[in-house]
């Protein structure tokens, strides 16, 4: 039986963005794991990649669990994104052209802060979101993490 919704949630808007975002996240990390030489951004890419994914599917369902739709959205950036993946350039510099470089910086505040600004969120939705962040910060300390030690290595190919 369809749950039929009363109300639309004030915070549908942040689950649908936020589905759609991971499912794209999950779609370009596993095409550059899947092409990356290097077995340890591999790791860390598959990593964050089935993190993302699990994003995507747990938001869509929530989103269904309220009585709604994922609603799609194309923002312009998933060719581009997959051009910069599928590129002749070092893991390095697909993680700058991604951004990935500035993640988990320590600046404060990070863009997760104001989820909870928002006090109609259910529990359950909450518990979403809360697991959610979480993992969210700890991948990009594993991504900051991976990009460091790319420019490490970087540095010690390089002549002196």
């Amino acid at each position: 039986m369809a749950v039929t919704p009363s109300v639309k949630p004030s915070y549908l808007g942040l689950l649908n963005a936020v589905s759609l975002a991971e499912s794209r996240a999950y779609s370009y990390l596993t095409e550059w794991a899947g092409i990356t030489k290097d077995p340890e951004v591999r790791r860390v890419l598959l990593t964050v990649a089935a993190r993302e994914g699990e994003h995507g599917m747990s938001f869509a369902k929530r989103i269904n669990e309220l009585g709604f739709e994922l609603r799609p959205k194309d923002d312009g950036s998933a060719e581009r994104t997959l051009g910069i993946v599928r590129a002749d350039c070092s893991d390095r510099e697909k993680m700058e052209a991604l951004g990935l470089h500035k993640l988990d910086t320590g600046d404060e505040p990070d863009v997760f802060d104001s989820f909870f600004h928002d006090h109609t969120i259910d529990i359950k939705t909450g518990e979403l979101l809360g697991r959610y962040i979480a993992e969210e910060r700890d991948s990009a300390r594993l991504l900051r993490g991976c990009y460091e030690q790319l420019c490490e290595n970087d540095a010690a190919m390089s002549p002196a």
